[in-house]
This record gives structure tokens, C-alpha cells and sequence, in this order.
């Protein structure tokens, strides 16, 4: 009688540390799927903004109420790579022409600042003039990144980013914002 009340116990116990387990994971679920997500750099792409290795939180939801902005580092769904998810600095924005000339970015022929860049570019690019609710994107690592100036579908649909790098957390923390 003593063993089986002992074993109910047991066994109610484990039970509530599975559901609080169980509870937990939906959590995580929900909150990777709708709010944020966690990112690992797997290329040279962005260095030295965001090295190779690095862990990034995504914000899913920082297009809902404005859109994308030049400058902001998000993650899409490639559209010349179906399946890979990139991570990469948006250029130019929706009816703008993009032009690489000498090592430096134009945008509707006005020189880009982009006090991030250590190195230029080699190789001129454009000029491409990005469609309706679509965006450019190019790596920060210029001459080791695979982005917009080399797809065959060059843009990116805002309905194919996923969102806005916010910050890293590995190996250091450190805002893009």
C-alpha cells in the first residue's frame, strides 16, 4: 500500500516537471516563430560588423507598423538561394537606382556614406533601379560577399524578410542600432 502511494507520488511529480517542460518548449516555439529569432552567422559576408560564428537576435516584428530602412542589417529568404536564409545590410530602398562606381555605393547618382566599410569594393556594379516593395542588400565584407550585385533576381520582396538584426549576443554583445 506504502509503495504504491510512493510511486503515485513519484509519478505525479514527474508528471508536473514534464508539463512545466512541455510549457516551456511551447514558449520557446511561439516566440521563435512570431517575435524573435536566433540567428548564427555562417559566412564572412558582413565582417567586421558581424563576424563569422556570431549569435544575432532577429526581430520578427520590426516591419509591422514602418518599413525596412537603408542601412538596417536584416535576414531574408534569399531569392536566388530557395531554402537559405542571408543575412545583409539593406542598400537601396523601392524606386531608387544603386550604382557601384570606384569603390563607393551611389544612390540616385548621390555617393553613399558608409562609415562601417573597411575595405571598397573591386568590381563596379549597376545601375539597378529596385522595383515597388523591394529592397538591394549587400554584405559589409564587399569582396566576400554573395548579395544583390551578383543574383540573378537581384531584390529581395519585403514579404521575404524576416527581420531586423537588433543585436548580437555571441561572442559579445553588441547593438546595430
Amino acid at each position: 500500500m506504502k509503495k504504491d502511494i510512493k510511486r503515485d507520488e513519484i509519478l505525479h511529480e514527474l508528471l508536473e516537471y514534464l508539463k512545466v517542460i512541455a510549457i516551456a518548449v511551447a514558449f520557446v516555439f511561439v516566440v521563435n516563430r512570431t517575435l524573435i529569432v536566433n540567428a548564427q552567422v555562417t559566412s564572412g559576408s558582413m565582417e567586421s560588423t558581424v563576424m563569422t560564428g556570431s549569435r544575432v537576435l532577429v526581430n520578427r516584428q520590426a516591419y509591422l507598423f514602418h518599413d525596412p530602412e537603408r542601412g538596417d542589417i536584416v535576414t531574408f529568404n534569399c531569392p536566388d538561394d530557395l531554402g537559405k536564409e542571408y543575412m545583409k545590410r539593406i542598400l537601396a530602398l523601392p524606386g531608387e537606382t544603386i550604382e557601384g562606381k570606384d569603390g563607393m555605393v551611389y544612390i540616385d547618382g548621390k555617393k553613399l556614406e558608409e562609415p562601417y566599410i573597411k575595405i571598397r569594393f573591386e568590381h563596379d556594379f549597376g545601375p539597378f533601379q529596385v522595383p515597388a516593395d523591394s529592397y538591394f542588400m549587400m554584405g559589409d565584407n564587399r569582396n566576400n560577399s554573395w548579395d544583390s550585385r551578383f543574383w540573378l533576381n537581384k531584390y529581395v520582396k519585403k514579404s521575404d524578410i524576416i527581420g531586423k538584426a537588433e543585436f548580437e549576443y555571441f561572442p559579445e554583445i553588441k547593438k546595430f542600432f
